[in-house]
């Protein structure tokens, strides 16, 4: 089915001015804060990173992949996307809780 440009537009727009980025991954986005990918969008549907932060908001009941083969994440229920403080500090307390992405290798010349 794939996630909707509409969609992660909605998601970014409402939980202005957390500064909340989407970039095109695999047909889906990844949802990034800073440097840190906190978040996936996968099939019109939102999966946070889990972290043991993260836990605390949404029980681990809610772990399940985002799509089949990948590694569990907490999918947050339709109903908690319009709860903007709710959200915000979900995921500022997930993007504290992950590491510093390691940095990437320059490209060889050709």
């Amino acid at each position: 089915m794939g996630t909707s440009l509409k969609t992660v537009e909605f998601l970014c727009e409402a939980l202005l001015p957390l500064e909340l980025r989407a970039r095109p991954m695999f047909g889906e986005y990844g949802l990034y804060l800073g440097e840190k990918m906190v978040a996936l969008m996968s099939d019109e549907q939102l999966f946070v990173k889990p972290t043991p932060a993260g836990a605390a908001f949404l029980g681990e009941e809610h772990l399940c992949p985002a799509y089949p083969g990948a590694k569990p994440s907490l999918r947050v229920p339709d109903e908690r996307w319009r709860e903007k403080a709710w959200l915000t500090a979900f995921l500022v307390a997930t993007e504290a809780a992950l590491p510093v992405p390691k940095p990437k290798k320059p490209k060889a010349p050709k």
